[in-house]
């Protein structure tokens, strides 16, 4: 199955982490078919007056034998080797965040996965790796609509800028 995942770090060293990522999920079998470039981000918070180091984010393609549900343990356990508390706060500070964009046509909605994700329309920092690397994926239901489509709907004016320092050449398409 074809996987899209989309990484995030503000944290320590950022870039190291996404490497972390993509070293993690190659060790468990899962093949990367492309990456996005690196962008960097301002952090979203709850509170507006709360300053966080800015993001860097891209967007993996991988190949994978493994159902939705044993990814998303295998992101949690990537993160947690990141240093990540996956009990800590929404919102708050982490050294990697992983989180399972669509996975091939699959729609599931239950207590611990919902794919599409759901906020993933809201998010310039998704859609725009996500664009450069595959731009005219149609995304499952409820979306149904190309990732560039999305892109251009996306109602986040967030700043985003291309970080040329740090591309993940090798698995670049």
């Amino acid at each position: 199955m074809t996987v899209f995942i989309a990484l995030g770090s503000n944290m320590d060293d950022r870039m190291g982490h996404l490497r972390l990522a993509v070293n993690g999920l190659e060790a468990a079998g899962a093949t990367i078919r492309g990456a996005s470039p690196v962008y960097r981000s301002e952090a979203l918070t709850l509170d507006p007056e709360e300053v966080q180091p800015d993001y860097l984010n891209a967007v993996l393609e991988i190949r994978t034998d493994r159902s939705p549900h044993d990814l998303l343990a295998l992101a949690k356990r990537i993160e947690q080797d990141a240093g990540r508390d996956l009990s800590a706060r929404r919102w708050s500070p982490r050294p990697l965040d992983i989180d399972l964009l669509v996975a091939g046509r699959a729609q599931i909605s239950d207590d611990d996965l919902v794919v599409p994700h759901p906020r993933l329309a809201e998010r310039r920092f998704v859609l725009q790796p996500w664009s450069d690397l595959a731009p005219n994926l149609v995304v499952p239901p409820p979306f149904d609509d190309t990732v560039s489509a999305l892109l251009d709907r996306c109602p986040d004016a967030g700043s985003l800028t291309l970080d040329v320092r740090t591309w993940l050449p090798e698995f670049s398409a």
